[in-house]
This record gives structure tokens, sequence and C-alpha cells, in this order.
């Protein structure tokens, strides 16, 4: 009888150890430290430094604002909260003519964690539903003073 359980009982230790392992998962993408030594500020532009290390993973709104380029590296464990582990911003900012200005890198040692905070206007007619106005309306209409 044992003979028959032993392997099982293998399987079911092994599945559940191997639940118990860390997961890396990386998001978002970083140039490679060879390319970045290619841009030369002063001389690049936003064209060229689109074609040299790819397009960025997001940029500045004003002005034709900066490129930046992020990478975030997430562990999840088991039943716990994914954890960011680690992550890198590379901020690439451009002159007023689109002329590479400067080429900075930032860690989670140099962000602020900045807390997200929901904001909801409420009205002061309670929570009516926009069919109960109207149908609200209904009736309240005077043809005396459309009539004049």
């Amino acid at each position: 009888m044992w003979a028959k359980a032993k392997p099982a009982l293998a399987a079911v230790l092994v599945v559940g150890l191997s639940a118990c392992t860390a997961q890396y998962r990386t998001h978002g993408y970083m140039p490679p430290e060879d390319e970045l030594q290619q841009i030369v500020p002063g001389i690049d532009t936003r064209a060229s430094v689109e074609d040299l290390v790819g397009t960025p993973t997001t940029s500045g709104v004003q002005n034709e604002g900066g490129f930046y380029y992020i990478e975030t590296e997430v562990r999840h464990f088991a039943w716990k909260r994914p954890e960011i582990i680690n992550r890198e911003i590379l901020a690439i900012t451009f002159d007023g003519a689109g002329v590479v200005q400067n080429i900075v890198t930032y860690g989670l040692e140099d962000g602020r964690v900045v807390p997200l905070q929901r904001r909801v206007t409420r009205t002061s007619d309670g929570e009516l539903s926009f069919i109960r106005k109207l149908f609200g309306n209904i009736g309240g209409l005077s043809l005396g003073g459309l009539t004049n």
C-alpha cells in the first residue's frame, strides 16, 4: 500500500513546495547601457534618440517634454501582495529646439511614495439618478411661460 502512496505523496509535496517559491516579473523597458552611451547631449535630437533606444514608456506633455523609460521588477510570493523590489527611471530631457539636454537615471531610493486620493464631488440633491431627475421634471413645466 505504501508503494502506491509514496509517489502520490511526493507529487503533492513537490507541488506544495513549488507554490512557496517567489516569482519575479519585469515590467517596462530600460535601454541597455551601451545604447545610452551613444546618445550625445547637445547633438542628438528627439528623432535620433527614438531611433537609437526605442519609443519611450511615456513622455512629457508640456512643451514637448522629455522622454521617460521606466522598468519595474515585482516580486510575487504566495498569498502576499506583490512587492516592488526595483524600479529604474531614465529621464532624457530636451531643450526648446528638441536637442538632448540631459540624461538622468533614478531608482527607488530617489523617489517618494505619493498617496493617491479619490476625490468625489457630492451634489446637494442627494443620490438622485439622471432618469429620476428627468421624470421629476415632467409636469413641472408651465405652458404659460412658453407662449409669451
